[in-house]
């Protein structure tokens, strides 16, 4: 129904009631057919009138106005308010593997994907890593998050977590010191070969790597914590020698993959600190994408660009209108995983991370011509 439509049977609706109520009786049948007749006379000498346009177009943008009040309002609330808060999952049972030193979800290497999805069901996403697979991500509402990649016979190649879903041999979880894990799996790996050459790990890093019974795992710890085990990779020998460089060649497909990654790592790490999720803005991902691309080609990282632009000026430049932002850069990092977790070591991108005020994410990825990627996360709140 348009509002004109709405606006004249309110109207008849109205005269009709005032009527009524002047009279006090309802009329004949003669009479009340006299009436209506005389109302729609009235009513069409109104509607022709230029008062009348003027009145609906008064009432219409009076409207619109208003509902847009009302949106601006709501999405000024805390989440907490707008949405129902989501169920806290118990955790899962998590029993001690007796094949793997580790499994995450009590899944394991070497799982079929048949296996992991009649725990899990269908993943929420699937997007390509740095090992030329797909990470497919689990999870519920960002609880119980974990990755996994699956090789060509669509078995588990390998997993990754964040939470509270770490089982072990060895008695490692989520939380454990540091001292522990060195004091139960030995020494870690100082290098790793790739292709003719071998890189090194740097000294003062915020995770180990271990190679456990043909499989890379990696321990990452939280220097907030106490140099805590805060979450796992593992990835199988094979899928680590396919990849031949430190650096995956860049790709649109692997730029989204990291983007979206980033993403889901930033709300898995939201939920286990209790704070609200963040919705995806493919908006600011554009401001992101453009400054990792100017860095990636200019070889400079910064914050301000050479036009001296900081990230407020390039998102209010980009049309993005918020209340309140902040920006995540890292670099040098070859995978999503590790450019998160040395985030979250980071007490400035830390804070961004973990800012209750912020509302929306995108996160813009760029690689230069060595394929070092440059990373660009954006949050605001409107």
């Amino acid at each position: 129904m348009s509002l004109r439509r709405l606006f004249l049977l309110l109207l008849l609706s109205f005269v009709i009631y005032v009527s009524w109520s002047e009279f006090g009786k309802p009329a004949n049948n003669t009479d009340l057919q006299q009436s209506i007749e005389n109302i729609e006379s009235k009513i069409t000498s109104v509607t022709q009138s230029q008062e009348f346009e003027d009145a609906v177009h008064t009432l219409r943008d009076g409207f619109v106005q208003l509902v847009g009040q009302i949106d601006s309002a709501i999405e000024q609330l805390p989440k907490e308010e707008q949405e129902v808060e989501s169920q806290r999952l118990e955790r899962p049972n998590l029993a001690t593997p007796t094949e793997d030193v580790f499994t995450v979800y009590n899944i394991g290497l070497g799982d079929t994907k048949a296996e992991v999805e009649k725990k899990t069901g269908a993943p929420k996403r699937s997007s390509v890593n740095e090992y030329g697979v797909r990470w497919s991500t689990y999870h519920k509402n960002y609880q119980h998050f974990f990755m996994v990649a699956y090789d060509k016979n669509n078995k588990v190649a390998g997993l990754y977590t964040n939470q509270d879903l770490i089982a072990s041999t060895k008695g490692i979880k989520r939380g454990t010191p540091k001292e522990t894990v060195l004091s139960q799996l030995g020494e870690p790996l100082a290098k790793i070969r790739k292709g003719m050459a071998y890189y090194q790990f740097e000294e003062d890093r915020d995770y180990d790597v271990f190679r456990i019974d043909g499989t890379y795992t990696t321990i990452f710890y939280d220097k907030h914590q106490k140099n805590t085990v805060t979450s796992i990779q593992m990835i199988s020998e094979d899928l680590e020698n396919n990849k031949r460089d430190f650096y995956s060649p860049g790709s649109p497909a692997l730029m989204e993959g990291f983007e979206y990654q980033l993403f889901d790592l930033t709300n898995a790490t939201r939920v286990n600190h209790n704070l609200s999720i963040l919705n995806w803005d493919s908006h600011v991902r554009e401001t992101a994408r453009k400054h990792s691309a100017d860095m990636a080609k200019n070889q400079y990282f910064s914050h301000t660009n050479l036009e001296g632009e900081s990230p407020f000026d390039r998102m209010e430049d980009d049309g993005v209108r918020f209340m309140t932002a902040g920006e995540n850069l890292a670099t040098g990092q070859f995978s999503s995983v590790f450019a998160h977790e040395g985030l979250m070591n980071s007490m400035g991108h830390r804070k961004n991370i973990l800012q209750k005020d912020f509302e929306l994410l995108g996160v813009g990825v760029a690689f230069d011509s060595n394929s070092r990627p440059y990373y660009t996360e954006n949050f605001y709140a409107k």
